[in-house]
């Protein structure tokens, strides 16, 4: 599968995961689509972005850690485009610190999670909750990383 990868960073970049690593990470998420071809745009952004957003299309007060914008291709067309995924660089820093996970790990765990709602997957329910945590454990694990799930 090629992979074409648009990362932004409308965040100081101190700290922030390389584009090679979130393509390492995104490839990993993306294994076992039969596309020959997806594009993928992240952006990492600072609070007040992701607030702004996370208003405008969820409704919900506040920055986020991931956002997910699905790409749907209209009736009867086909597109490589896959969506695109809103990491806040502040949430992520400060959910792994209050989780007491390494930040790298979590980076990753957005990364995953969010590719994985652009693939349908969702946590709404507790079945579906379970087959998504599951997924994203396996990966994770894959990549080197521990269950993001444990306490």
């Amino acid at each position: 599968m090629k992979l074409q990868l648009s990362v932004q960073y409308g965040a100081a970049r101190a700290g922030l995961p390389a584009t090679s690593t979130i393509r390492r990470w995104a490839r990993a998420a993306l294994h076992g689509l039969r596309h020959q071809r997806i594009a993928l745009g992240v952006r990492i952004v600072e609070a007040a972005e992701s607030a702004f957003l996370n208003h405008r299309f969820r409704h919900q007060r506040g920055p986020t850690n991931v956002l997910s914008f699905p790409f749907e291709a209209p009736s009867g067309t086909r597109s490589e485009l896959l969506g695109d995924l809103v990491i806040c660089a502040p949430v992520v820093r400060r959910e792994a610190r209050e989780q007491q996970k390494p930040l790298r790990a979590h980076w990753a765990h957005m990364v995953v999670h969010g590719i994985l709602h652009l693939r349908g997957y969702d946590h709404l329910n507790r079945r579906d909750a379970t087959a998504m945590e599951k997924k994203e454990i396996r990966i994770l694990k894959e990549l080197g990383f521990a269950n993001p799930y444990l306490s």
